[in-house]
């Protein structure tokens, strides 16, 4: 039965039993302090612990849930996965006990033929909690198992509560039995191996007052209202359905490891490393397709940080199976084919994710290149039961992207421990540094502020900027690198007070104004205005001739493009807020902004990524306000009278008592705010979404160009359009397609040509194992490839002439070229190596020929350089060094 077949009947069985359907949350977790969901009953929390009055009486879901905490094990074990769906069925103050035991073994025992999932009922055994006799009786009731089949147990496993004062409740599981093959006998007690849980029956009945730990807690009473939360692990029944060993083998992830089976060439089940790797890269892709099509980039931190580290696992794990060119290409299509009956979406998004995930494994492979050589020349230099300076592992992060996982699971294979403690006091200097800058940054160069201090004790200076481009002004002050000036002369970069300005100071995302300020005998262009202090901006001037004074009268000139464009972008940023909300609804919330001239980017909370479809609908609505050329006006009001009239205040912000509200076109727009903006939308011209992607903690981001900006990008794609139109002779709707087709057989060539190096470097391996030279008993085989495909024809051609070469003692070195970079693979034998040679020392060895470096296990190592014409030099260093060590 495949997956997505026990994913149906699991929601239709619950639907014909009165529940509400409810589609899955994103993967990604609403709640800040958590990177992603992990249970299936996320989306309902509110619901059960009564923070919130739920909409149906009963539901049903399949949610997506990732775990992050074992990403190591994956793979080591059958037990452990990223990614992971979770059936569950609820109740909330409706049914109890009795109806979520009669339906958990309807559903698991009802023939399939009748919709059920034709679990045999003598194979199912049940636990429940040492004091819930109730359950045990309904289960008598309820079901065939008979009371030999019910294994009683303590809080530790059977109840459930969040840790902290509130719902709790007994828990009943089920479980399946396997067979003896997977164990001892006796049921879940004696070996949850061979009895495997499925399904858990969450009973929340009871109010809890002090909570001491998992087993230690204080029950108060009974819930007034008593709910049901059950979950049931859909990759376990898979797997049980589907007659397979573990959750690896069902028919959502299992394509991958055939896949990746497929381009290494090697057998899964033939070697338990190899079936990890295996493992590992089946997982890591599934997930990392999810974690992308719900909205998350590679980043350095949370979520994006999390994504980075499974993709770049994943293709260092096909690495090690032999596989040196992009995989993503091959493996990602084969995840979505998979999962795309269960999730539709991810093959219509599959272009965007697709994207994402190759270009992470590009730079991971640049990275590869790099950090490699720094990390084998270091744990050469420390040598096996080493340990790796802190400062090594930083020097690959900061420079080469290393993270730290993969620096540690690196240095780990070659028996190098790593100082992580200095590593991590080092992160901590980075990012002290990092937030010192973004503060002085920040604050407009203003590190000292007594100067600023001192002129605001003074009083404010007036801004007239909402009403006036151009004002008369006097100079209260210059501050030149924080300190007090009474004169600066031409060349000269300072901040300038007025005390009166019609300079918009950079605040609430717009950026501030530009222009002149002018006087008798001299000029200076004003470059930027920040305030140090509230209600004092300080105008950062170059003087181009004349002096400026203290007390001078001058002409403060703001520059209208620039003002212009500001406000453009700045309504404009209104307009795409309001058509969010109206779109997505009201909890798609401004989350931040940044508003220049030709240029928008706007920042709001919403847990997933837009589809095509909905992207367009909000430009859509955007620039039918535009063209609807509604009033845009401003009115100072009381906070507390904003609020009632519908105004919406962002970040949760302090605001003062009198609020400026910008109103569009009535009720379609109305925010606080106190930035500039045009009188009537038609002036904000044509608003184009460039981009839509996530920026962490259920944040995404909208990009777009505004006015003359807009239009230049919207031209520049139909220029292109039609280039590639007129090149491929099809009409403008037909590029796509087109363009895909030849993609295509781009791609089909490539392989072509690939197979036939592959097979060209092959042929040469009956040569090269009879040519093999016998140095002290050796066998030893020295060839230069010259140009290949990459480094896997070089592995492949060494590995094919170790197994020419017979059981005696052989060595095998070949250097390849691809893309101007050489490649060395070195190969040993069993009897070799009981000789004492180490591929890994072997192939370092060639690599430093060439001007690079490599490493790897004992048998099969790899490297590479700089210099591919130093290939017979690399090779005689191989020879070499097998002559002297035996």
């Amino acid at each position: 039965m495949k997956t997505a077949e026990i994913r149906r009947r699991w929601l239709e069985f619950f639907e014909a039993r009165g529940h509400a359907v409810v589609p899955s949350a994103s993967v990604i977790s609403s709640d800040p302090s958590i990177l992603f969901n992990i249970a299936g009953m996320v989306q309902f929390i509110p619901y059960l612990t009564g923070r919130e009055p739920a909409p149906f009486n009963r539901a049903t879901s399949v949610q997506k849930c990732v775990r992050t905490a074992d990403i190591e094990e994956v793979g080591k074990t059958t037990r452990h996965g990223t990614f992971f769906q979770m059936n569950g069925n609820f109740s909330f103050g409706d049914y109890f006990k009795r109806e979520a035991i009669r339906y958990a073994w309807q559903l698991l025992t009802a023939p399939e033929s009748e919709g059920g999932l034709g679990f045999d009922p003598q194979l199912l055994w049940v636990t429940v909690h040492r004091d819930d006799e109730d359950a045990i009786g309904l289960w008598r009731e309820e079901s065939s198992v008979p009371l030999e089949r019910i294994q009683k147990r303590g809080n530790e496993d059977n109840f459930w509560h969040t840790g902290q004062p509130g719902p709790g409740g007994y828990c009943s599981e089920i479980y399946f039995d396997r067979g003896p093959d997977y164990g001892l006998e006796g049921g879940p007690e004696a070996d949850e191996d061979r009895y495997i849980e499925i399904w858990n029956l969450v009973f929340m009945e009871f109010e809890l007052g002090e909570v001491r730990s998992k087993t230690d807690f204080d029950i108060k009473g009974e819930l007034p209202a008593k709910n049901i939360d059950t979950g049931m692990g859909l990759e376990r029944v898979a797997f049980l359905k589907q007659g397979v060993a573990n959750m690896y083998e069902i028919d959502e992830v299992y394509p991958v490891i055939a896949a990746a089976s497929d381009l290494s060439g090697k057998a899964y089940g033939a070697n338990e490393a190899d079936d990890v790797r295996m493992r590992v890269v089946a997982d890591h892709v599934r997930s990392a397709l999810i974690i992308i099509g719900d909205g998350v980039r590679p980043a350095n931190e949370g979520r994006g940080y999390i994504l980075r580290r499974l993709l770049r696992r994943a293709v260092r794990a096909m690495r090690l199976l032999g596989v040196t060119e992009p995989v993503l290409p091959a493996l990602l299509p084969v995840s979505r084919d998979a999962m795309q009956a269960s999730y539709p979406e991810l093959a219509s998004d599959f272009d965007r994710i697709s994207r994402i995930a190759h270009a992470e494994e590009t730079a991971f492979l640049r990275t590869l290149e790099s950090g490699t050589q720094l990390l084998a020349r270091s744990v050469d230099e420390v040598g096996r039961g080493g340990t790796l300076g802190g400062d090594v592992a930083f020097a690959l992060h900061d420079t080469h992207g290393f993270p730290i996982d993969l620096t540690l699971e690196m240095a780990a294979e070659s028996g190098v421990t790593v100082d992580e403690g200095v590593f991590r006091s080092l992160m901590d200097e980075q990012r002290q540094r990092a937030k010192r800058d973004a503060k002085s940054k920040k604050g407009g160069q203003h590190a000292d502020l007594s100067a600023f201090t001192a002129l605001l004790d003074e009083g404010r200076t007036e801004f007239v900027g909402y009403d006036n481009l151009t004002s008369g002004a006097r100079i209260r002050g210059l501050v030149s690198d924080g300190a007090a000036a009474e004169v600066a002369g031409p060349g000269d970069t300072l901040d300038v007070v007025l005390d009166t300005t019609p300079f918009y100071a950079e605040a609430g995302g717009q950026r501030a104004d530009v222009g002149i300020i002018r006087g008798d005998g001299f000029t200076a262009r004003v470059t930027d205005v920040q305030s140090p202090l509230k209600g004092l901006p300080a105008h950062r001037v170059e003087i181009l001739d004349g002096e400026l004074r203290v007390g001078a009268d001058v002409s403060a000139e703001v520059d209208p493009a620039h003002r212009r464009g500001s406000e453009q972008a700045h309504s404009a940023t209104h307009l795409v807020h309001a058509a969010l909300r109206e779109i997505l609804g009201p909890n798609a919330v401004q989350a931040g902004s940044l508003n220049q001239p030709g240029y928008l980017r706007f920042d709001y909370s919403f847990p997933e990524a837009l589809s095509a479809q909905t992207r367009a609908e909000i430009e859509e609505a955007a620039n039918a306000a535009v063209s609807d050329d509604l009033d845009v006006s401003y009115e100072f009001m009381p906070f507390e009278r904003a609020r009632e009239s519908g105004a919406m205040a962002l970040f949760g912000e302090k605001y003062p008592e009198i609020v400026r509200v910008v109103d569009i076109g009535g009720p379609f727009s109305r925010e606080l705010c106190g930035g500039t903006h045009v009188s009537r939308t038609a002036e904000v011209g044509p608003i184009s979404i460039v981009s839509e992607s996530s920026v962490g903690s259920g944040t995404r981001r909208i990009e777009a160009g505004v006015g003359m900006d807009a239009f230049r990008s919207l031209t520049r794609d139909r220029t292109i359009v039609q280039a590639l139109s007129d090149l491929l002779k099809v009409p403008g709707a037909d590029v796509p397609e087109r363009v895909s087709g030849l993609l295509e057989r781009i791609r089909e060539a490539e392989r072509s040509i690939a197979k036939l190096n592959q097979e060209k470097v092959l042929s040469a391996a009956a040569d090269a194992a009879a040519a093999a030279q016998d140095i002290g008993g050796v066998r030893t085989s020295a060839t230069a490839l010259g140009p290949v495909a990459g480094g896997g024809d070089v592995r492949a051609f060494v590995l094919d002439v170790r197994g020419r070469l017979g059981t005696d003692p052989a060595v095998i070195a070949a250097v390849g070229e691809a893309d101007g970079k050489p490649s060395v693979v070195v190969a040993v034998n069993d009897a070799a190596q009981a000789r004492g040679l180490r591929a890994g020392d072997l192939v370092r060895a060639a690599s430093t020929a060439m001007g690079g470096g490599g490493g790897g296990k004992a048998d099969v190592a790899q490297g590479g350089g700089k210099d591919a014409s130093k290939a017979r030099e690399a090779l005689d260093a191989v020879v070499a060094a097998v002559r002297e060590a035996v």
